[in-house]
């Protein structure tokens, strides 16, 4: 999610039985395991996905998409990498699908853009680096294709900045509407980087990185008339601390020693300790909604990146607040699991 090196530091977050972490006030629903298949009922069909990730600063990317691969409730039709070298994210991609059992879901290349200050800190580049280099597609004509295939069916999952969406939707609006829902890890309602959980106050909003990188194609994405399930700041900094890590590192399945593998990278390159499982959250809400209860809102894009609340009908569902430790039991009980198991 983050593409510079911006250290965020545990925060403190109230819920229902205070437990340190980013709570809803309303008493937890219980999931028994979290194993892959857990309450899937016979027969369900997997909910058609796209996810539009710029893996490779961050380390919830690998995590978000780690939990994708191991949750029979949606089948992946593809990965289209976005922000700055997109074409080594891509390369990154195609690795971790590789090692992971994965290397028959396709892979996109999206349209290169970079920050107008600063620089972006690519802590996986080395783990990219030894995939060897193949032609693929763009991610723009890719994500507009399977939607003509599969109109009023797919779910695109944004964990990035929105550049491939909006060009998506400059090109093509008509077919960009016939998604079924956009789920994005972005935005900024009542607290920032950090701050106090909703709705306790004594909070700032400020600009979120992924709406940040490309205000513009933000405001195209909110102005698309797809239904829009937003993620913010406000409910997705939730903690994967040092106990969490070693059980999941621990497990020994190819999917958790590449977790481990980049996560270590992404450790040493950005000299952070905990990650923050921004993506991993919203990843969480396309496979179980009941993760994050939304609410009904009309969020504008200012020009400054901030997502502001303003009247008039909504345009959003937006998730103000989590339950950290359902998340954490949802996501270990699945990312730290074999699918044969």
């Amino acid at each position: 999610m983050l593409g510079l090196a911006v250290c965020v530091s545990a925060g403190c977050a109230w819920g229902q039985g205070f437990s340190g972490r980013v709570g809803t006030q309303a008493p937890p629903p219980k999931y028994e395991g979290g194993a892959p298949g857990a309450g899937i009922k016979a027969g369900a069909t997997a909910e058609l996905v796209i996810i539009d990730t710029d893996i490779g600063d961050d380390i919830d990317d690998a995590f978000a998409i780690g939990l994708a691969l191991q949750s029979p409730e949606v089948k992946i039709l593809g990965i289209t990498t976005a922000w700055g070298n997109t074409a080594l994210r891509a390369r990154l991609v195609e690795r971790f699908l590789r090692e992971t059992g994965h290397g028959d879901i396709p892979v996109a290349v999206g349209q290169e853009k970079y920050p107008e200050k600063g620089t972006l800190t690519f802590s996986q580049a080395r783990y990219a680096e030894r995939e060897p280099e193949v032609k693929l597609p763009g991610a723009v004509d890719f994500l507009l294709g399977e939607i003509r295939k599969h109109p009023g069916e797919i779910t695109l999952v944004a964990i990035g900045p929105e550049t491939n969406l909006g060009a998506a939707i400059e090109k093509d609006a008509e077919t960009f509407r016939k998604l079924k829902r956009v789920v994005l890890m972005g935005g900024s309602v009542y607290r920032g980087y950090d701050g106090l959980a909703y709705p306790l106050g004594a909070t700032k909003a400020t600009p979120e990185w992924n709406i940040l990188c490309d205000v513009e194609a933000a405001r195209k994405v909110f102005a698309s008339g797809v239904p829009l399930f937003v993620m913010p700041l406000d409910s997705t900094q939730i903690k994967l601390q040092e106990l969490e890590r070693a059980r999941l590192f621990s497990r020994g399945t190819p999917l958790t020693d590449a977790l481990t593998v980049l996560y270590h990278q992404w450790a040493y390159e950005t000299r952070q300790v905990t990650p923050t499982m921004f993506d991993a959250l919203a990843m969480g809400y396309a496979i179980r909604s009941e993760l994050c209860p939304t609410k009904a809102m009309r969020l504008s894009v200012e020009e400054d990146g901030s997502t502001k609340v303003v009247e008039g009908e909504a345009n959003a569902q937006v998730c103000l607040a989590s339950d950290s430790d359902v998340f954490l039991r949802f996501y270990l009980g699945r990312a730290g699991e074999s699918l044969e198991n």
